[in-house]
């Protein structure tokens, strides 16, 4: 291990080996850790690369990041840890020197509707407190600004001491709350098909009702049929108005049934409690086909969607209302901060503008408050987590970053780099998971695993500077200093998409023709308007398949095989072969081990403190029953078809021609369903994943790729891809680049929203969007060849471009 690191200006750094000032991983053997071991400098910049799937995330965040995580919780008491989720000692054998971790992640930041950019950070409650202070007319506290408060007043009973004795006095109280009456804060109201509700032809009893989850069976069936506002064996055609609306919009009223208290309430306002509070990303499938069909939403007509009532849109500074300034873009509201001049709220005023600065140097000046914290994609989402630790006075605390460029210009990369040093500065360490050579450049060490992915990976290949690391041979070293060159040749387009007029969010009413039959890339500074206009007004087109970075939603039981379909044909296969049913060979249904059913191992809960797992003795982790696995199909069994890489799967569903690659034969069957599901993963770079691992093992940047690979599945002709190099080694980006190549010169047109220099090098059609981000951007500002965009250098991309190409 090297022991000097370079600062920023590129100077030694000196680590003392005593262990306070370092963290010392010893027997790390999480996920597909080798048992590895290593020091780790404290308060210094520590990059962590290496191949997805190499290990990675499996040391930092599941190693490190989670044992820390585990510590602190088990400092409360066990009455608190009762309340707290349960974490699990990570496989390692010794940790030592570990600090409190605060983890800023690329996880979207929830599924609350109600959760904005201003409320997830202290910025909506310091505006909240600037507007009771100084807003005209005044109308109340801060709450009175708030649109998750309600206004309500009523009485109580309260204890009060009188001359010595206490005594219960009743007393009215209100709340003035800043929440829209008619949407509930929400900012939109909805109106329901009462046809995608019921039938109306048909009875309760006979099911009339065709809301997921709403039969006669159980408690649903007994308080209807018991509630007597109406008879559940007559038709809804024929309910009276009075039946219809006490069945449609009751309010909750409470009933006796066989001797119950129950609650009736009307099937609309149950709905709008049970599903429409959710967010329409975090609910199951089928719940989201029927609110998708059964609910329409519009723009609130009384608070015109800014969720506030009309007291608080009332008060104002300098003419603006708080929801104005919610809705002003944040770096155009950070200078109207500067230029309130009231000394009674000065620190206030100091402290909301530093926020606000922040998200302007992090690059996200382009947002306004009250966007939905939902609609952020995931590099938005860790920046914006990212601001609330900025101004922390906290030290010596272990900050531990997931690919923090992601999303990123190569413009904002550099701001993002001051600021990871600027933790570092304060006397902090950390930690950073990154593939760019631009980030990787500014680290103080660098920890390097590899060789490769999977099975093949697990191991610290390097550690070291950052120009050590050029000449180490690893992977990583070789590809560093990588640059791609600009194509000899484009291909020409054969035909053209034509958008017209699009004005999606921040586009400027843009007309755009899109070539298609080339690889067309979009590029543009975050928040230049790329996304609205590819996703609004192209992706909604017949014969569009748009992969997005939406995360991958599966358990410990999903796995490759499952999520991509590939699990159907193998199970018929075996279920043909054997003359039996398919349902045995899925460990999620008829097949699976009565013992662990199904899950290959055995929890035990130990109450407040955490629960363990151990493989099950009965079916010996195999998932299976023992008389499932007798059943074979090209000589193995269900078990050992899942453990298969998908090369090896790849292989052996095309009939086992090519022998296993060690120079034995594989023997295998033809089975041309799974073989052509098993080739795309293979091209996607996913040959090393076992097929039958589960999907929570997986890291990033392979979930990215199996999305990838089950979309090209789909019939279309025009591919969007956004962003598919996140989460990609510098070594896996060339076999991206051959990936898009195929799918062109297999007759499709593919558009790809992308910040890689290497892959707008290798595009044959290049749009530029901005100049800026926000309100300055939203206009085309360049169409054209790479190599036009570079001669032109007019754009901040075309500087970027021709940098990086040495031109």
């Amino acid at each position: 291990m090297s022991s000097a690191t370079r600062d920023k200006s590129g100077s030694s750094r000196t680590h003392p080996a005593d262990s306070h000032d370092r963290i010392r991983v010893h027997g790390a053997r999480e996920n597909n850790l080798r048992d590895i071991s290593l020091e780790i400098p404290k308060r210094r910049l520590t990059v962590f690369t290496g191949v997805s799937g190499s290990g990675k995330s499996s040391l930092v965040f599941a190693t490190i990041a989670a044992e820390s995580q585990r510590m602190i919780n088990e400092t409360y008491s066990a009455f608190v840890q009762g309340f707290m989720p349960t974490l699990a000692r990570p496989d390692v054998d010794v940790l030592e020197g570990l600090t409190t971790a605060i983890i800023v992640d690329q996880e979207r930041m929830g599924a609350n509707p109600r959760s904005t950019v201003g409320t997830a950070t202290d910025a909506n409650a310091m505006l909240r407190i600037l507007f009771s202070r100084l807003g005209k007319p005044y109308i109340g506290s801060q709450q009175a600004f708030s649109f998750n408060v309600a206004s309500i007043s009523g009485a109580g009973a309260v204890t009060v001491e009188k001359s010595g004795r206490t005594v219960k006095e009743r007393r009215s109280f209100s709340v003035t709350g800043g929440m829209c009456p008619r949407c509930e804060g929400m900012g939109k109201v909805s109106d329901f098909d009462l046809t995608a509700l019921y039938d109306e032809t048909k009875s309760l009893e006979e099911g009339a009702l065709t809301i997921p989850g709403y039969t006669m069976d159980g408690w649903y069936g007994r308080i209807y049929r018991g509630s007597g506002f109406f008879d559940p064996t007559k038709p809804i055609a024929k309910f009276t108005k009075k039946q219809l609306n006490d069945l449609l919009y009751k309010e909750p009223t409470r009933i006796k049934v066989d001797g119950i208290n129950v609650t009736f309430e009307g099937l609309i306002p149950k709905i709008q409690k049970s599903m429409l509070s959710k967010d329409r990303e975090a609910m199951q499938p089928h719940i989201r086909a029927f609110v998708d069909r059964a609910i329409t939403f519009q723009t609130c007509p009384e608070c015109d969607g800014t969720r506030l009532s009309e007291a608080a849109r009332s008060s104002k500074i300098d003419g603006k209302s708080i929801a104005d300034a919610c809705a002003m873009q944040i770096s155009d509201l950070a200078e109207w901060i500067r230029g309130l001049d009231e000394p009674s709220v000065a620190p206030l005023l100091k402290s909301l503008g530093d926020t606000l600065d922040s998200f302007v140097d992090i690059g996200l000046g382009y947002l306004a408050l009250d966007r939905p914290a939902g609609t952020l994609s995931g590099g938005e989402a860790q920046r914006t987590k990212l601001i609330r630790h900025l101004g922390s006075s906290l030290t010596d605390v272990t900050y531990v970053f997931d690919e923090p460029t992601i999303g990123l210009h190569p413009h904002d990369i550099a701001r993002m780099n001051d600021l990871l040093l600027q933790l570092r500065d304060k006397g902090n360490t950390v930690l950073v998971v990154e593939h760019k050579p631009e980030a990787i450049s500014i680290a103080d060490h660098v920890v390097d695993l590899g060789p490769r992915a999977g099975t093949e990976g697990g191991k610290i290949v390097f550690e070291g500077t950052v120009d050590e690391l050029r000449s180490s041979g690893t992977l990583t070293g070789k590809h560093f200093d990588d640059r791609a060159s600009l194509k000899s040749s484009v291909r020409t387009p054969a035909g053209a998409l034509e958008v017209r007029g699009a004005d999606t969010h921040n586009l400027r009413n843009v007309d755009v023709d899109i070539p298609l039959g080339v690889l067309v890339v979009v590029t543009g500074v975050a928040g230049s308007g790329k996304s609205s206009l590819i996703r609004g007004s192209v992706a909604p087109r017949d014969g569009v398949v748009s992969i997005d970075q939406g995360a991958i939603k599966g358990s410990r039981r999903s796995n490759p095989a499952t999520y991509t379909g590939l699990l159907e044909p193998i199970r018929k296969a075996f279920a043909k072969e054997n003359g039996v049913k398919p349902g045995l060979f899925s460990a999620n249904s008829e097949g699976a081990c009565p013992n662990c059913n199904g899950a290959g191992v055995v929890y035990s809960d130990l109450a407040m403190m955490a629960g363990v797992s151990a493989p099950c003795e009965v079916c010996e982790g195999k998932r299976f029953m023992a008389e499932v696995l007798e059943y074979d199909l090209g000589g193995k069994d269900i078990d050992e078809v899942l453990n298969m890489s998908v090369a090896q799967a790849e292989e052996f569903f095309g009939g086992g021609q090519k022998g296993s690659g060690d120079g034995k034969s594989t023997g295998g069957v033809a089975l041309p369903a799974a073989h052509k599901i098993l080739t795309r993963l293979a091209d996607v770079g996913l040959g090393y994943i076992k097929i039958g691992q589960p999907l929570t093992t997986l890291s990033g940047g392979e979930r990215q790729r199996l999305k990838l690979a089950t979309h090209m599945g789909e019939k279309g002709d025009v591919y969007i891809l956004d962003e598919p190099t996140s989460g990609l080694h510098l070594a896996d980006v060339e076999n991206l680049l051959g990936l898009l190549d195929r799918l062109v010169d297999s007759g499709k047109s593919v558009v790809v929203i992308e910040h890689h220099q290497a892959v707008m090098a290798h595009a044959d059609w290049i749009i530029d969007l901005g100049p800026g981000a926000g309100h300055d951007g939203g206009r085309i500002v360049f169409e054209g060849t790479p190599q036009q965009l570079v001669d032109d250098r007019s754009t901040l991309t075309g500087k970027h471009l021709a940098e990086y190409v040495g031109a």
